[in-house]
């Protein structure tokens, strides 16, 4: 059981951790969680590669991680995951550019946007949060393998209570689209797909795992109304119970720095996380637990069919 909790910050998880020697390449690194998550990290030893779509946000964050975090080891990549082109071309260029990957956390995603479609047609929250992710892991696999006790880490949410995966139609063509429901399926997705990498990678020594940061304010609602603001804002406070309600940033990275480092969690994966800890599968609590439906490895294995079909690429491990 983890001594840390709902309060613990990043730099808490990682105070008794050397991570010098490991390549931690982050996902959404530019802003927010996935940049404190480099900052935290590349403080404790780690060359942090992190990458965003934008090179000017990058180079900002790149220049606030090493001051934040006294380590010149910080390197940028561009990477848009709303655009299949871009994330071959981003795998690609850290094939030529790095020997391995020890730690690769899928932090980046858009939440409740307005329904609009990526470079390649796909709905944008399922193809940024989901589908960028599923090609860019799979494609950066032969790098992770050469890792040293490798992990993958996936950003989900306590939103995957909102939907399951729609297999059938996870573009919106043949429903009503609804923001949260389209986040909350890309969300579960983010689960699901932990499932799928644990079941074909952890004989390789790869274990996967898919975690909820907890409530944040970070650039991830630049899509919310003020309605949104206000309906989220109550919805975390009914559901905080004792626990801190809104967290801060450094409290939101703790739970991704603890999955990807803790010895609490070697050897095991396709699990979901929050709060620092291993959560229960409950499908009625509002508060906390993971749906069963996520960890469904039917569902896993239903979605990565899917997934390969839509990003035209098959991946047999």
């Amino acid at each position: 059981m983890s001594n840390f909790g709902a309060t613990s910050t990043a730099d808490e998880v990682l105070a008794d951790k050397d991570l010098s020697g490991t390549i931690a390449f982050i996902t959404g690194g530019a802003s927010g969680l996935g940049q404190e998550t480099a900052r935290a990290m590349a403080a404790k030893g780690a060359h942090v590669i992190i990458a965003a779509r934008d090179q000017s946000k990058l180079d900002t964050a790149a220049g606030e991680i090493r001051a934040g975090s006294g380590s010149d080891k910080v390197e940028t990549i561009l990477c848009d995951l709303a655009s299949l082109e871009s994330v071959r071309a981003c795998a690609a260029e850290a094939a030529k550019r790095f020997d391995r990957i020890d730690l690769l956390i899928n932090n980046a995603g858009v939440m409740a946007c307005p329904f609009t479609k990526t470079e390649d047609g796909f709905e944008m929250q399922f193809g940024t949060n989901h589908l960028g992710h599923f090609l860019l892991t799979n494609l950066l696999v032969p790098l992770v393998e050469k890792g040293n006790a490798p992990r993958i880490v996936n950003l989900s949410s306590r939103g995957h209570v909102f939907a399951d995966v729609d297999h059938d139609d996870p573009n919106y063509e043949n429903r009503e689209y609804e923001k949260w429901a389209a986040y909350g399926q890309s969300k579960t997705a983010n689960i699901q797909f932990s499932v799928g990498l644990e079941n074909r990678l952890a004989a390789r020594g790869i274990h996967s795992y898919a975690l909820h940061p907890g409530g944040i304010m970070t650039n991830l609602g630049r899509h919310m109304t003020e309605q949104d603001m206000e309906w989220m804002m109550a919805r975390v406070k009914e559901n905080a119970g004792d626990g801190p309600g809104l967290k801060t940033i450094p409290q939101g990275a703790a739970t991704t720095c603890y999955t990807a480092t803790s010895d609490d969690l070697a050897g095991q994966g396709g699990v979901y996380l929050e709060d620092c800890h291993i959560a229960q599968v409950d499908n009625e609590s509002q508060k906390d637990g993971v749906r069963s439906y996520a960890l469904d490895p039917d569902n896993a294995e239903r979605l990565w069919q899917v997934s390969e079909k839509m990003v035209g690429q098959s991946f047999r491990y």
